[in-house]
């Protein structure tokens, strides 16, 4: 009878484990309540680095096309009027963005824009400039800069904005900040 009882013993024993196995409700909730909050803190930060990438690809291909533009000047003594003409391999339409060229009233000045075709992105400007010393006719060189947008949105491709004796790159617009 003993080992009867034993085994009865070790069986309820078991039997209560079993039944203790697995989480409580509240254990549940505390969880999904903790990766609710990390998520709440993490999604916003990964979306802006998200916006980031996108806004690099403006970036670069604005300080390409104000590097194009010098080259070309010095190759042709005028700036170039279009992408293709600066021979670079840049679209003038991305997803994102929309490139162009705004050679000015002005032959010693042109703008490259990236203007934004979504919301959540800034704009960027570039503005290559001849600068020319005051006492020195033939002492010439070219100068750029890159702007951009104090805020995010669909941008417009503003014309360029060279200010100064000599001629120095300027931002075009007050909605527009010089990158460093």
């Amino acid at each position: 009878m003993k080992t009867e009882l034993k085994a009865k013993f070790l069986q309820h024993i078991l039997a209560k484990k079993k039944g203790e196995e697995g989480f409580t409700l509240i254990e549940l909730l505390v969880v999904i309540i903790i990766i609710g909050i990390l998520s709440a803190i993490a999604l916003p930060s990964f979306l802006n680095q998200a916006n980031k990438a996108k806004q690099s690809e403006a970036k670069t291909y604005i300080g390409s096309m104000n590097r194009a533009q010098q080259a070309y000047y010095l190759e042709n003594t005028a700036f170039g009027s279009s992408i293709t003409a600066l021979a670079i391999g840049i679209k003038t339409q991305t997803e994102n963005y929309t490139y162009k060229i705004d050679t000015s009233a002005i032959a010693t000045q042109v703008g490259n824009n990236g203007a934004s075709l979504k919301t959540a992105l800034k704009s960027y400007a570039g503005n290559v400039v001849l600068s020319v010393l005051q006492n020195a006719s033939s002492d010439a060189s070219t100068l750029a800069i890159l702007c951009e947008t104090t805020a995010v949105g669909v941008g417009n491709n503003p014309a360029p904005a060279g200010t100064g004796t000599p001629l120095q790159p300027a931002c075009p617009s007050s909605a527009f900040q010089e990158l460093k």
